[in-house]
């Protein structure tokens, strides 16, 4: 399954955690993967992104970081100008092959873009090839707010333009006390040829156990 986005910033992490939270929770051994992350941590092992190593602390078994998350870039900006910056291609093939290796050891793989569906991953590819070369279904988070409908709608239309299935999305509310939520997950809710997975309100503490509360993950399992 692959996570996306309406936009960066509305929850992909949060969301994907918390719906590995709640697959582990029905006794399916999960596992994950970011194949490319900006706004990277540098450490003593290497640079390290935060959401990398949230997906990676949900998976049943601990994955390598070099699998989980092949591509970790320092600047937080567009993944391909942090790979320019670096002198980096990103290749399709890694990622690929890294995923396979992580695929072996898991019933249920949750793979987390970065950004929107058309973030660019070099002058040729971009987000859109990584589910579309794994053969994932799409997940598609909804960061609620103003626009979010537009965005969606035009999400969801790109998703099958290119080829991939569209088999739930979850409404993320970006602020609490949001007035225009509940008409909006509405519209959606009338629009979205897929089902709606769960509204995950604002927290403070998003713990995927709390997230997962929120999270209906059974059309993920039933085909």
């Amino acid at each position: 399954m692959f996570i996306a986005g309406t936009d960066t910033e509305v929850g992909k992490t949060v969301v994907a955690a918390g719906l590995m939270h709640a697959l582990r929770a029905r006794g399916v051994r999960v596992g994950a993967m970011k194949p490319v992350a900006a706004g990277c941590e540098r450490t003593e092992q290497g640079f390290r992104n935060p959401d990398a190593r949230t997906l990676g602390a949900q998976c049943t078994e601990a994955p390598p970081y070099e699998l989980l998350n092949p591509y970790a870039l320092e600047p937080p900006i567009a993944p391909h100008l942090a790979a320019q910056a670096r002198g980096l291609r990103l290749s399709l093939t890694l990622i690929q092959q890294a995923y396979a290796a992580l695929r072996s050891e898991a019933d249920f793989m949750v793979v987390e873009g970065a950004g929107g569906w058309r973030v660019p991953l070099d002058g040729h590819y971009d987000m859109a090839d990584i589910p579309r070369l794994l053969g994932l279904p799409v997940v598609l988070v909804v960061g609620v707010r103003l626009g979010c409908i537009s965005h969606a709608l035009l999400s969801a239309e790109a998703i099958a333009a290119d080829g991939c299935r569209l088999v739930g999305w979850v409404a993320n509310v970006l602020e609490p006390g949001e007035a225009g939520a509940p008409a909006q997950i509405d519209t959606l809710r009338r629009r979205l040829v897929a089902p709606l997975l769960g509204v995950v309100e604002r927290l403070t503490t998003p713990a995927p156990a709390l997230v997962a509360q929120a999270l209906d993950p059974t059309p993920l399992l039933s085909g």
